[in-house]
């Protein structure tokens, strides 16, 4: 599996995108591994595997559908995000800036540290 690195959680849990595209190599995820879980500090891309993932659903991502039919962006902003992964991104090819207007708020470990 080889993740990107998209982007630094910030303290309000909103993510800040990385400008250029990062692949990880041992040395990153070995330090990441250390104090709370990565998760809760990064956020990672990964190829998307299209009918190969569980989210896959009338040939297109259903997380990105959920998402924005849950925070329902009510436009797209004029400038979008500084993105690494956009060229290859999943949600941007289908749902092009309204993927971007909410990718911020996705959360990808929200429980709790124990």
């Amino acid at each position: 599996m080889i993740l990107d690195l998209l982007g630094i959680v910030q303290q309000d849990g909103h993510v800040g995108f990385i400008k250029q595209k990062i692949i990880l190599d041992k040395e990153f995820v070995q330090s990441a591994r250390k104090g709370r879980s990565p998760e809760k500090r990064f956020r990672f891309a990964e190829q998307c595997r299209e009918s190969a993932c569980t989210q896959w659903r009338d040939n297109k991502c259903g997380v990105i559908d959920q998402v924005i039919s849950m925070l329902a962006p009510k436009q797209v902003p004029d400038e979008l995000p500084q993105c690494g992964i956009r060229p290859e991104c999943r949600w941007f090819k289908q749902e092009g800036g309204r993927a971007c207007a909410v990718c911020p708020e996705v959360i990808t470990d929200s429980l709790s540290e124990k």
